[in-house]
């Protein structure tokens, strides 16, 4: 009986440990894979303009005429956070805050830069998320934290424009996803509306998807135990960062934009999302054959236009 209790204690904490390991691992592979990001970081330039080729005379315009500027914030753990912005071409009180997503950074989101600023006369504002980009920070927040930040950054763009402006938050992927976590916060007078695209219900549902998708593992028990090492390592966990949660509380318009063919934020996550959102004009564009965060590659005039029309109506 002895023997029996002696092997059943050690192969539990065999396995214990194994867990916690494997917890460990999932949340360094997640939230800091650094030589992805920095080698997003270095070839982030030439990545768009050989994706979007069309951005390159309206980049070299802003560049060349000092309008493409850059500021800084210190957040609260003291960290530097970083931001690109620029002016319409016009002055105007129409401003979108534009959010990036996953190992991504701001550089990497000026195709909807050009959306706004060229084709819809906007002023833009682009945050390098905590630990993106040139922003500081420990490990990547899902968007969770990040909410905090970026309605920080709204703030600050709103100043900067001239304190009077209309706001649009348009965000992809991980970016959709802290879109849609700033919208159930409560809002300023100037925020209009939100555009989500292809973001995912909750960290939690996304990692599980991944764990059963890349590494061919159940969610229990690795992903509870990898949540609980997040909030003791980093201050939040998975269950917690739900862009459903977010959604169900959020008023404002939102326009939510999924392609069809996306194998990695599910396609089947936008329809919980759009269904959540009960208070609040919605609209909803699922693109036929776009895989994960190409729905603006594959069809640019229809999404400029799709998205034109939706902000039209809130900000005039």
């Amino acid at each position: 009986m002895k023997k029996w209790l002696y092997r059943t204690a050690v192969t539990a904490a065999v396995v214990a440990g194994v867990v916690v390991c494997g917890g460990f691992y999932l949340l360094a592979y997640s939230l800091t894979p650094r030589k992805v990001m920095r080698d997003k970081n270095a070839s982030a330039r030439e990545y768009m303009l050989a994706e979007y080729p069309f951005l390159g005379p309206w980049l070299d315009s802003l560049e060349t005429s000092g309008a493409l500027r850059d500021t800084t914030i210190v957040g609260v753990e003291g960290e530097r956070l970083h931001a690109l912005y620029a002016a319409a071409p016009e002055p105007t009180d129409r401003t979108a805050v534009i959010v990036h997503g996953y190992t991504d950074n701001a550089v990497r989101m000026l195709m909807i830069g050009y959306l706004y600023n060229h084709d819809l006369g906007y002023n833009i504002f682009l945050p390098d998320l905590y630990y993106h980009g040139r922003s500081e920070g420990r490990a990547i927040r899902m968007g969770w934290k990040d909410r905090l930040d970026v309605l920080r950054w709204m703030a600050i763009a709103d100043s900067i424009f001239g304190g009077h402006t209309q706001m649009v938050v348009h965000g992809i992927s991980m970016g959709a996803a802290t879109t849609m976590m700033v919208a159930g916060e409560e809002q300023q007078p100037y925020v209009k509306c939100f555009v989500e695209d292809c973001g995912y219900t909750s960290v939690r549902d996304q990692f599980a998807k991944e764990l059963r998708g890349r590494f061919r593992l159940p969610a229990f028990p690795l992903l509870p135990v990898a949540s609980a090492l997040c909030e003791l390592k980093y201050g939040w966990n998975f269950r917690e960062a739900s862009a459903l949660e977010q959604v169900r509380k959020s008023t404002l318009p939102m326009l939510f934009i999924h392609g069809d063919a996306d194998d990695f934020v599910p396609t089947a996550m936008v329809y919980p999302l759009y269904d959540a959102k009960e208070q609040g004009d919605k609209e909803l564009w699922v693109v036929p054959g776009a895989a994960h965060a190409l729905s603006y590659r594959d069809n640019r005039a229809e999404y400029t236009e799709r998205v034109r029309n939706f902000v039209d109506r809130y900000i005039r």
